[in-house]
C-alpha cells in the first residue's frame, strides 16, 4: 500500500510564496500521474494541477501563472510551487497518485477521483 507525505505547509502573507513536497512511502512513483489537491476552508477539494511521468503538465485556471508542479524521480518526490499567494489559496493541499496513469489524460483529472493514493495534506495559510 503506497502512502504520501506531503510537507513544507505553513503560514505566508499575501503575496509570499511556498514550497511543497510529496514524498512516497516504500514505493517509487516515477511512472504515477500525481497531482496536487487544494481544499479551502469548508468547501469542495479541487484540483491544483497534473504532471505524468514525462513531466507534461495541466494547471487549473486558478493555479496557472502563479503555481508550478513538477517531479524529480531520482529522488522520488514531487512539488508544488506556489508563488503569489492569495488568502484563497489558503487550506488543505493533497498530493495524490495515479499508479494508472489514465487521470493524466483525462478532462475530469480536477475532480480527483481517479487517483488511487492520497496524503494526509499540509496546511496552508495565507493572511
Amino acid at each position: 500500500h503506497v502512502q504520501l507525505v506531503e510537507s513544507g505547509g505553513g503560514s505566508v502573507q499575501t503575496g509570499g510564496s511556498l514550497r511543497l513536497s510529496c514524498v512516497p512511502s516504500g514505493y517509487t512513483f516515477s511512472s504515477y500521474c500525481l497531482g496536487w489537491f487544494h481544499q479551502p476552508p469548508g468547501k469542495d477539494r479541487e484540483g491544483v494541477a497534473i504532471i505524468d511521468n514525462e513531466g507534461s503538465k495541466i494547471y487549473a485556471d486558478s493555479a496557472k501563472g502563479r503555481f508550478t508542479i513538477s517531479r524529480d524521480n531520482e529522488k522520488n518526490t514531487l512539488y508544488l510551487e506556489m508563488d503569489s499567494l492569495k488568502v484563497e489559496d489558503g487550506g488543505t493541499y493533497y498530493c495524490a497518485a495515479d499508479p494508472w496513469a489514465y487521470e493524466c489524460s483525462s478532462q475530469f483529472w480536477t475532480r480527483g477521483n481517479g487517483f488511487e493514493f492520497w496524503g494526509h495534506g499540509t496546511q496552508v495559510t495565507v493572511s
